[in-house]
């Protein structure tokens, strides 16, 4: 564990910005000893919510007044151009100063993208950046997905490059040095899907930094076949919120079953340590905190209706990739392919 931590925080984004921002910084410096957090925005509107939490002159909360908002309209080039003092542009600044190790957003993802990119500027060999995040299988591991929506369309080369990165997370995170890594695919046979998709696996399967086990379906991103999925972002996107779409459904549909009949209740109260478990571990909250990796600097985008609970998880996941030190692992991957690559043209 890093002895000081340092993480900018962009407070005003987001649909409930400060309502949600400010209760999950308090609470993730509570939890984090050795956790600061940067909270830029509005200083007069942090202030205030601060001092509603009886945490205005907390040491390991400081302000970073911020003129301007990239709002959820925002062109992305436009946030680039004109936003300069926006709280999601300083966060993001502060981070390639190296006054912070990372960057936690719930703004406009494809301005924090185009932000992200033009700031902090790629890995060397990496073509594109992706959004990651994990979400729960049957077994006790999760799945890592990518690309969640930073890349719409994706060639075989930036696919097969996310299978790296995706590699390099997930072996990480799950304590792993082999994770199995899949393409998502309209089906498991080889003769499925576009040229980019069957292009990327061969890719794959010819890389030494790669444990490729073939296509996956969209039906077993659930079963825990894989450690890691890979997509287009546009694929991902759609099928991570119906994810948390249908985990929503199902607890809110179970819930309102246990209220019909008193029977039901008095068996939701003799079962209540069970659902309070299978709700805990099917809660989108607590796999919200998406990365964007292939940046040099971390930068965690979380969802833009997070609750203080779901913003804290997000910061927890920055802390995470900080300790881990995320970009320097996937710069090292990176410079090894290049490097047999260069040895393959000569």
């Amino acid at each position: 564990m890093l002895t000081n931590l340092t993480i900018a925080l962009d407070m005003m984004g987001g649909d409930y910005g400060p309502r949600s921002s400010i209760p999950a910084a308090v609470s993730a410096v509570n939890a984090h000893a050795n956790l600061t957090l940067i909270l830029c925005g509005n200083e007069q509107v942090i202030s205030k919510e601060l001092e509603s939490l009886d945490s205005l002159s907390h040491p390991r909360l400081i302000i970073r007044h911020c003129s301007e908002i990239v709002t959820n309209a925002c062109e992305p080039a436009v946030a680039v151009r004109s936003k300069k003092d926006s709280s999601m542009r300083v966060a993001l600044d502060l981070v390639k100063s190296g006054e912070a190790q990372a960057c936690v957003s719930s703004g406009n993802t494809g301005a924090l993208f185009f932000m992200a990119h033009y700031v902090l500027k790629m890995l060397p060999g990496v073509k594109r950046p992706a959004l990651i995040s994990s979400v729960p299988t049957e077994r006790k591991n999760p799945v890592y997905l990518l690309d969640l929506g930073a890349n719409v369309h994706c060639d075989s080369e930036i696919l097969y490059q996310f299978g790296l990165m995706g590699s390099v997370v997930a072996g990480q995170a799950l304590g792993c040095d082999n994770p199995r890594v899949s393409l998502l695919n309209i089906g498991a046979e080889d003769i499925k899907g576009h040229d980019d998709i069957k292009h990327a696996a061969q890719l794959m399967q010819q890389s030494p930094h790669i444990n490729y086990i073939g296509y996956s379906e969209g039906s077993d991103i659930f079963t825990g076949k894989a450690d890691v999925i890979v997509c287009e972002g546009f694929v991902g996107n759609v099928a991570l919120k119906t994810c948390e779409g249908i985990a929503k459904l199902i607890m809110n549909k179970f819930s309102k079953a246990l209220e019909k009949h008193l029977i039901y209740k008095c068996m939701a109260f003799i079962l209540s340590p069970i659902i309070k478990k299978l709700y805990k571990r099917v809660n989108p909250d607590q796999y919200n905190g998406a990365s964007l990796v292939g940046l040099r600097g971390i930068v965690v985008k979380s969802h833009g209706n997070a609750s203080a609970k779901a913003f804290q998880a997000a910061i927890d996941e920055a802390v995470k990739e900080v300790e881990r030190q995320l970009p320097t692992k996937i710069a090292a991957i990176f410079e090894k392919t290049h490097s047999k690559d260069t040895v393959a043209n000569q």
